[in-house]
């Protein structure tokens, strides 16, 4: 199967905690995506987005820094998984640069998936913590 690599780099005026812990805690991930979310900060736990649609492990966690994760979308072909990795670092005025990538999309979702990161999370993302 081909794929290809999804790579964006946002400015988000909040700290690198607040970004992280809205990824990482299932509560505030639902509040700002408005979709059920169940997930945790703890490398090895298993995590479901978008009420299901999106699900994956969490591989690595360093704290208001970066998170590696084994992601995969609903109608993907069977055990198929992207690496998605969040990298999170301070930048001057209280803002974050979030440099995400994901690692082995397939080719036949790529445009989807490539703009649905920018319209289901960097916009709500930046709404909700940019209050």
């Amino acid at each position: 199967m081909k794929t290809k690599n999804i790579e964006h780099t946002v400015l988000i005026r909040a700290t690198p905690k607040e970004v992280y812990d809205a990824l990482m805690n299932g509560k505030k991930h639902s509040q700002f995506t408005g979709e059920p979310a169940k997930i945790r900060a703890k490398a090895g736990a298993p995590f479901t987005c978008y009420g299901g649609y999106i699900t994956g492990i969490t591989l690595e966690l360093k704290a208001a820094k970066r998170i590696v994760q084994a992601w995969r979308s609903e109608g993907w072909p069977d055990a198929h998984y992207s690496i998605v990795t969040f990298a999170l670092s301070n930048k001057s005025g209280g803002r974050t640069q979030l440099r995400f990538t994901q690692v082995g999309v397939p080719v036949d979702d790529y445009a989807k998936k490539n703009q649905g990161w920018r319209t289901h999370y960097w916009e709500p993302l930046k709404k909700f913590l940019e209050k």
